[in-house]
């Protein structure tokens, strides 16, 4: 397993923080190499549960998740960091089965990305998932029905109590909420939520929405307040 790379942090000014969790050496290189040249602080490690340490033990801004590691995978990995954490993960995958897809986003992935990739992408993935895990003070309260949704305090709630979001179903249920009743399309919420139009793949949106009626709904299984409107997308219940 590697130790911190000795350059990898960069002046104080830059203060976004990278895990990059890869077992592939010249994987792992490159991908470092690319990030610190976009601007991050850029951490390492080939090992799975050494990669989940890490996590638990430092702050990092976002987590770079290979699927395939030694000790520990990457679902594993991701599963452990949701249990007390919601920093941004997107996983590395050279899996492209819908299936593994879908795992790698229930086990509390913000994204994924398959390899091979271009850096370019990588790099607009993780600027797409740190913009959506920074707060928006500005913006008000909305309240519908039991929901309240505190975009400054990035909090929300179901009849009082605090629900526990990631970063995206944060920002997902809040564009839901920010206009009750309209219909949005999985185009639409790709674009506002995700913060991309052609790198997006409708499964991210359908399985955020499944995670998020798991945290919100009295029954998922039969929801009532984010519904699925037929052949056009979702829309969240006026209350």
């Amino acid at each position: 397993m590697d130790e911190p790379d000795p350059d990898s942090t960069l002046p104080t000014s830059v203060d976004e923080r990278v895990l990059l969790v890869e077992d592939d050496p010249s994987i792992r290189e490159v991908a470092a190499i690319g990030l610190k040249g976009a601007g991050f602080r850029v951490t390492t490690s080939g090992d799975g549960r050494d990669g989940l340490l890490r996590a638990r033990r430092d702050p990092f801004d976002v987590v770079l998740l290979d699927v395939m590691l030694p000790s520990l995978d990457g679902f594993e990995v991701c599963r452990e960091i949701r249990k007390d954490s919601r920093v941004p993960i997107v996983m590395l995958t050279a899996r492209t089965d819908t299936i593994d897809v879908v795992v790698g986003l229930e086990s509390g992935a913000d994204d994924y990305v398959t390899k091979p990739f271009e850096m370019a992408e990588l790099i607009a993935r993780v600027r797409a998932v740190l913009r959506r895990s920074a707060a928006e003070p500005a913006e008000r309260t909305h309240s519908v029905g039991g929901l309240e949704i505190d975009p400054g305090s990035f909090a929300a709630r179901m009849d009082g109590r605090e629900l526990s979001l990631t970063a995206t179903e944060f920002k997902l249920l809040l564009e839901l909420a920010r206009r009750p009743g309209q219909v949005f399309t999985r185009e639409l919420l790709l674009q506002r939520v995700w913060n991309y139009e052609y790198l997006g793949d409708s499964r991210l949106v359908d399985v955020a929405i499944q995670r998020l009626r798991s945290k919100v709904e009295a029954d998922p299984a039969h929801p009532t307040l984010i519904r699925t409107v037929r052949g056009v997308g979702y829309r969240l219940e006026r209350g």
